[in-house]
């Protein structure tokens, strides 16, 4: 049975019906009891930052600020590409709770650990 349940999401302010829809994935995920990772990449990262998920709201959807908030109340973690970090001029100091910079080694050694992949 797979475990590791790892969301790759590569969208956030630029379609923020794509991140909603992963961030909905990745909380079931984890409700199901699968040992889950959010890996922010691209312009993903910038949902890693304070103050993002607060603007992001589709319509008929649940609030990205809540699908967040539950994700963290249930232990999920967000990996954040380094180099897609800092080419957006980010700092540490940026990342909300429960996010931490972690590179592709750190992603592939987690899937390789009987793990899955759902890309966003």
């Amino acid at each position: 049975m797979i475990n590791n349940f790892a969301v790759n999401l590569t969208h956030s302010i630029d379609d923020t019906d794509r991140a909603t829809v992963a961030m909905i994935v990745a909380n079931a995920a984890i409700a199901s009891g699968k040992n889950t990772v959010v890996f922010l990449a691209s312009e993903g990262v910038r949902l890693a930052t304070k103050g993002v998920a607060d603007g992001i709201h589709e319509e008929g959807l649940t609030p990205m600020i809540e699908l967040v908030r539950n994700y963290q109340a249930a232990g999920g973690a967000f990996w954040v590409c380094p180099p897609c970090f800092n080419k957006r001029g980010y700092k540490e100091s940026d990342l909300i709770e429960g996010s931490t910079l972690a590179g592709a080694p750190k992603l592939v050694e987690f899937l390789s650990k009987d793990g899955t992949c759902v890309s966003y």
